[in-house]
């Protein structure tokens, strides 16, 4: 990534001050299914009579018998009570899965009798290791009486285990507020400051662990997660168990950083990116986070072709949407760039490409992610984009690096920079939030030689006031 000089109120008090915009809201999903964590053992659930299932340990397991010629030949689901699929709306089939070996399984949402016709039919690949799926479907028929069904013939026999088995009708969704519906940030336990410092104990570790692996700070999520339902599922699901709001940034546009050098890549396609960004957003669910929407891929535009700004505006149209519909208590900031490239570029431009994408579907944007101007600085440019902007939208400071302000416009791993505030609501903005993780490398340039991404604790040391 390049970030270039160019151009409400008892759980709100838990974050120190109280929330003024959105009221609390509560979404109107429906779950179809009964017993999909089986606490009822397998009440509800059924097997063809070559496939014998049980509770496992809270767990359903299905023994596959070999020799059969078709998926179809053996399987599992639920049918009753049958449950309706409404035309047009939005649908998430979620669960977890895994199997004594690697194997490829069929799922499908369909017609209880002949045909069968299916709304969703899909298949994935389970593994020994138990993973998470999140598949979002838009229903294509009307039919009263549907079912789930797992299809796992056609190959060598083996066991499969299934567990928080999901399927949520998302028509009526109201929009809640993440920050009244938890009570704090949320603390990554797996950041990469926290793995170094419980991989290298000692007085360096207890600097950073104290100043930076103990804070509030952003997962960043992209082409590196082979998995995006199991990646950001359990990043958010123990965020909500916890009663705290997660911090995910989404970086996968195709093209992604056309003006840099350090940080290019993304999904390989438009239609892959759409697939991926879909499965992010049904991997959330209905649990509160914030999402940050592509960093950079706004200031982006300027080196960009005419057809590649309008695959891009597509992309971030169709992301923007995908969040609204299928994540109803997750705010999303689409990315806005930073005070640098207001003065290089102009606000007014930057707010029309803002527009452009459909800025007016996320609950707001973000300014100086991964970069160093001051908190004073970005609230300045930020309050110029709404004025250019048809409506004006909250929007969050990353403060990750900014309490040095930023060096000669530097934005590769400058020296003298330090840690900004941490994790807040108010400020300023709707928010101060850590986006970019303290020590992470911008690339191999300034003060580090790491690629962009790696964490190097005399990155993060050098932040430490």
């Amino acid at each position: 990534m390049r970030w270039i000089t160019r151009g409400l109120l008892a759980a709100a008090l838990a974050f120190g001050v109280v929330v003024p915009t959105t009221a609390p809201g509560a979404n109107a999903a429906t779950e179809l299914l009964t017993n999909g964590n089986f606490s009822s053992g397998t009440t509800g659930w059924w097997g063809s009579d070559n496939t014998p299932i049980s509770n496992d340990a809270g767990q359903l397991k299905a023994i596959v018998p070999g020799g059969t010629a078709n998926k179809w030949d053996t399987m599992l689901g639920q049918k009753v009570p049958a449950f309706p699929i409404k035309k047009s709306h939005r649908y998430v089939l979620s669960f977890d899965a895994r199997a004594s070996a690697d194997r490829a399984v069929r799922t499908t949402v369909q017609l209880n009798q002949p045909p069968y016709t299916p709304n969703i039919d899909r298949t994935f690949t389970v593994s020994t290791t138990s993973q998470r799926f999140a598949f979002a479907f838009t229903a294509t028929q009307e039919i009263a009486n549907s079912e789930l069904t797992f299809q796992m013939g056609g190959v060598a026999g083996y066991t499969l285990w299934l567990d928080n088995v999901s399927l949520v009708d998302n028509y009526g969704n109201v929009a809640g507020n993440p920050v009244s519906l938890t009570s704090g940030f949320y603390v990554d336990p797996k950041s990469n400051p926290k793995d170094w410092v419980d991989k290298n104990p000692g007085d360096d570790a207890n600097k950073i662990n104290a100043a930076i692996a103990s804070k509030p700070m952003a997962r960043w999520f992209g082409n590196w997660n082979s998995n995006i339902a199991d990646a950001v599922y359990k990043f958010v699901g123990p965020a909500d168990t916890a009663d705290k709001l997660p911090v995910l940034v989404a970086y996968n546009i195709p093209g992604r950083d056309a003006c840099g050098e350090h940080s290019g890549g993304g999904a390989g396609s438009k239609d892959a990116y759409k697939a991926w960004i879909e499965t992010f957003a049904a991997a959330i669910g209905t649990r509160p986070a914030v999402v940050i929407v592509e960093p950079d891929s706004i200031a982006d535009r300027e080196c960009m072709t005419e057809t590649e700004w309008a695959d891009r505006k597509e992309m971030l149209t169709f992301a923007l949407q995908q969040f609204k519909e299928l994540a109803p208590n997750t705010w999303t900031y689409l990315d806005a760039a930073n005070t640098g490239w207001g003065r290089s570029i102009g606000e007014q431009k930057l707010a029309g490409w803002l527009s452009e994408v459909g800025v007016a579907n996320a609950h707001g944007f973000s300014v100086n992610v991964s970069n160093y101007y001051y908190t004073s600085e970005s609230i300045t440019y930020a309050n110029a984009l709404n004025s250019y902007l048809p409506a004006s939208k909250p929007f969050v400071v990353d403060t990750s690096r900014n309490g040095a302000g930023s060096l000669n416009g530097e934005w590769c791993n400058p020296s003298g920079r330090k840690l900004g505030a941490t994790a807040q609501t108010g400020g300023g903005a709707e928010m101060l939030l850590w986006v970019k993780v303290p020590g992470d490398s911008d690339g191999d340039c300034g003060i580090s030689d790491r690629p962009a991404g790696q964490f190097g604790p005399e990155l993060a040391l050098a932040l430490i006031p």
